[in-house]
């Protein structure tokens, strides 16, 4: 992507002379999009590491909200949010002037890269993000050049774990939206953010019932063994999960 000069303001993008060693993304600020509080404690664990600052925005309004009082430098949206699509965030953020130096999407699921990059984004996170190093990689690669740290660049082989209690509070979440589901709507956000989580906390059976719910809603068939299905799986977890 062709970046000018007036595309960039200059409080955006951190003195890379004042970043510590092994902690490339000092002073930069990170807006995470994201409504899983587990996806999004995996993105803050990242950038304490990298020496970023980290802003969370739970929904689109949240962020439009957070987005009137500060420009961050780097904005990571999820593609699936409670209240609209990821993609006409991204494709807000890529025609801002001065534009926002880096613009991610995000997805459990790779096929959505195609949707983010098409409606602006300069990169894409695919969930889980555990890694620290492919983390700081994904940012430095798309940041211009001009703002990237100069010289060799140690790869920290860090994993983050995050908190079980994150994970705990999605699945509270999924089963509120779950007990009181009654429209299409719902049952579409529960799929979609279901399978998220699923991915990012690498639990299988979970991320099948979430799919075989989006498959069997979006071919007309009867969800009653799906819905009892998840709602079981889900139970399960946060026994399993309060236990921790």
């Amino acid at each position: 992507m062709h970046r000018t000069e007036t595309a960039i303001r200059d409080d955006a993008i951190p003195l890379w002379r004042a970043a510590l060693p092994g902690r490339p993304l000092t002073g930069l600020t990170v807006l995470v999009v994201e409504d899983s509080r587990f996806a999004s404690e995996a993105v803050r664990l990242l950038c304490l590491r990298s020496g970023a600052r980290i802003r969370r925005a739970d929904s689109l309004r949240t962020a439009a909200r957070h987005l009137q009082t500060y420009r961050p430098a780097v904005v990571i949206i999820d593609m699936g949010l409670p209240d609209g699509n990821g993609a006409d965030l991204i494709a807000q953020m890529s025609a801002l002037d001065p534009r926002v130096p880096v613009v991610l999407g995000m997805s459990g699921d790779p096929d959505n890269k195609a949707v983010a990059m098409a409606a602006g984004a300069d990169g894409f996170i695919e969930k889980p993000i555990e890694s620290l190093a492919l983390f700081q990689h994904l940012i430095l690669e798309a940041l211009p050049a001009e703002a990237r740290p100069l010289g060799p660049r140690l790869l920290p082989d860090d994993i983050v774990s995050p908190d079980p209690g994150a994970l705990r509070d999605d699945l509270a979440h999924v089963a509120e939206v779950l007990a009181a589901a009654e429209d299409t709507g719902a049952i579409d956000y529960i799929a979609r953010f279901l399978a998220g989580v699923a991915r990012s906390s690498r639990d299988r059976p979970l991320e099948d019932a979430a799919t075989a719910l989006a498959r069997d809603h979006s071919a007309g068939r009867a969800l009653a063994a799906d819905l009892a299905r998840i709602s079981g799986l889900v139970q399960d977890r946060l026994s399993a999960v309060g236990a921790i």
